[in-house]
């Protein structure tokens, strides 16, 4: 099959949205799929492989640069295509991207706007140069973006090359919602008119499937649920190599859902009595993703004389304006006595962060919003750690899925610590919950298993006949 994947970057910044499409393109290749990758506005940060050093990457289209300008400017939209291609030269728009003064959704909208009215919009040059490439090349089977933020360019390329395009859903919705007025309103009105073009939506999880049906008009049996996958090189492997204790035919593992990670005992416990227990946070660090209620939390449990020692790992993006949060955040634990016993390790490489995550022995995410993706937890139990989450979004889906952990009320950082005391006070059941996390995710939640079923959609879609 040959597919292309059009990829949004993120500048300089790791990108969960991002590394995810990725992944599931790098994966379709493993599996002997002919599959291009086409990075647009910024190219792709990636993990591992240089996304320069391939073949199967294509030059940067829809170049932040170009499409910044031609909105802001007439004159741009009218260029010369050597200047326009100059200015989407990869190092320039690295450069440009990473002093650019604002990525945020408020000052953004008549941008946003303008990109999802496609080939209406001052980037139809754009557009069409991307289509102009496509036309170039071996001709896909299927056009994949990678968030339906692109949703724009899918008309103009099913009307021209005459193929279905299928988007992944990545928790749009929180950028548009902090749209201003009337751009959110016209932004919501071109999500739901422009994804008509669309063959198909995949989500992660059955929440935000549903969530993302009513939210763009959409048929919801048009929406598949496919697990995200992770690549699992570098992680450590199960003692019992992936396999657990009870599973269906095709390998998945059937967890005891009722009692979440305390289903069954562990022989061996999780901490020791001397330890320093160390709790952990990935994500990127801003408000939205809740690390201010974590270390509230924290600050609870440090005060419990009944608790062994502890601290809190932070690691994650911090862009410039949320800098001030985090600030906020150390002077709080500072005044709480515990300055020494917080750290923030920044943004991590790969390796780096699997061995941020092998130091942590809990590990909680507590998204003030309710999650559409929750891949840093996906990591955490590919190392074994178990979690605890608010119980909205995703987060519920994927514990009652795994058992890698336990819920709490969302929004309440006294919920939040006595979670997490009770599987400090009980390091068995944290054990298991570790292990049924982690042998989850070696049966389900890895690259491979989302590759075969990303295909299996496609060839389903390609037996329809045409889209």
């Amino acid at each position: 099959m040959n597919v292309v994947h059009l990829v949004a970057g993120a500048g300089a910044a790791y990108c969960g949205s991002c590394l995810h499409g990725h992944e599931l393109a790098r994966s379709l290749q493993a599996l002997g799929h002919d599959t291009l990758i086409v990075p647009l506005y910024t190219p792709l940060h990636t993990e591992g492989v240089s996304a320069t050093e391939s073949r199967h990457y294509a030059p940067l289209k829809l170049g932040g640069i170009n499409v910044y300008l031609q909105q802001k400017w007439a004159l741009f939209r009218h260029l010369p295509r050597l200047v326009s291609r100059t200015l989407d030269w990869s190092p320039l728009v690295r450069l440009v991207t990473r002093r650019a003064a604002s990525t945020q959704p408020e000052s953004l909208g008549a941008l946003t706007v303008s990109v999802l009215q496609g080939e209406e919009g001052r980037q139809r040059r754009e557009l069409d140069r991307l289509v102009d490439f496509l036309a170039t090349q071996p001709k896909p089977d299927v056009v994949h973006l990678s968030n339906v933020l692109l949703v724009g360019v899918a008309r103009e390329i099913h009307r021209r090359l005459k193929v279905p395009v299928v988007c992944s859903l990545t928790g749009e919705d929180l950028f548009v919602e902090q749209l201003p007025e009337p751009f959110l309103s016209q932004a919501r009105d071109l999500l739901r008119r422009r994804s008509a073009d669309l063959a198909a939506l995949v989500a992660m999880n059955g929440y935000y499937a549903d969530f993302m049906a009513e939210y763009l008009d959409y048929p919801r049996e048009k929406i598949h649920v496919i697990h995200p996958g992770l690549n699992l090189d570098g992680y450590p492997v199960p003692p019992d190599g992936g396999k657990g204790d009870a599973e269906k035919g095709d390998g998945t593992l059937l967890p005891e859902r009722p009692e979440g990670c305390f289903a069954q005992k562990s022989p061996v416990p999780f901490f020791r009595d001397d330890q320093t227990i160390t709790i952990g946070y990935l994500a990127r660090i801003c408000p939205d993703k809740g690390l201010h209620q974590l270390a509230e939390a924290f600050a609870l449990l440090a005060d419990d004389e009944t608790l062994p020692k502890m601290r809190l790992r932070a690691a994650g993006q911090l862009n410039p304006a949320d800098r001030p949060y985090l600030r906020r955040i150390e002077r709080q634990l500072a005044n709480a006595g515990l300055a020494d016993r917080f750290d923030y390790a920044g943004v991590l490489s790969r390796d780096e962060k699997i061995r941020f995550l092998e130091s942590l022995d809990l590990m909680s995410v507590p998204t003030v919003y309710r999650e559409s993706k929750g891949l840093p937890i996906i990591e955490a139990w590919a190392a074994g750690v178990p979690v605890v989450l608010p119980a909205h979004g995703a987060f519920i889906e994927m514990v009652q899925d795994t058992g890698g952990g336990l819920l709490c009320n969302p929004d309440d950082p006294a919920a939040l610590a006595a979670g997490l005391k009770r599987l400090i006070q009980n390091p068995e059941q944290a054990a298991q919950c570790g292990r049924r996390g982690q042998r989850a995710v070696h049966e389900r939640y890895h690259t491979r298993r989302m590759a075969r079923e990303t295909v299996a959609m496609y060839e389903q879609l390609l037996g329809e006949g045409p889209s």
